[in-house]
């Protein structure tokens, strides 16, 4: 009875730059799960910071410039802010990472705390327990 479930996805900050800007890059599962209409793609604030900090960093280019560029993809991109919450850093605070990122504390937590899936390429991520992960790539 009915069709699958719409996924609740929570992009990692570079997969909200890949599906953007370089989208080859993500996996044939992913591309599809990002351009079904039925899911619901969700953003930190803390990925939008994350972003401008490496356009900052020249690792990444935003162009015609990064505040311009972080606007209209907001503006147009079909995603849903997943707020920071008190909830959410006090959960960031639990999380047990193997690494000390800060903004991987709070994309886990986010997703933890919203109920969503992390859409992650990052290594240092996919074997994690206690959160719902859709490999990147």
């Amino acid at each position: 009875m009915g069709g699958p479930r719409p996924l609740r996805l929570l992009l990692d900050t570079h997969i909200f730059l890949w599906a953007l800007l370089e989208p080859e890059r993500l996996g044939a599962a992913v591309a599809a799960a990002l351009t079904d209409a039925l899911n619901e793609l969700w953003l930190s604030p803390i990925s939008v910071w994350e972003a401008l900090v490496l356009a900052e960093k020249g690792r990444v280019l935003l162009e015609p410039d990064p505040i311009v560029w972080m606007r209209r993809a907001l503006r147009e991109a079909p995603l849903r802010e997943a707020p920071l919450t008190h909830e959410v850093a006090i959960r960031s605070r639990q999380v047990e990472l193997p690494h000390a990122d800060p903004a991987d504390r709070f994309l886990i937590a986010t997703a933890q705390v919203y109920g969503l899936a992390l859409v992650t390429a990052d290594r240092r991520l996919l074997g994690l327990q206690g959160v719902s992960l859709l490999p990147g790539s």
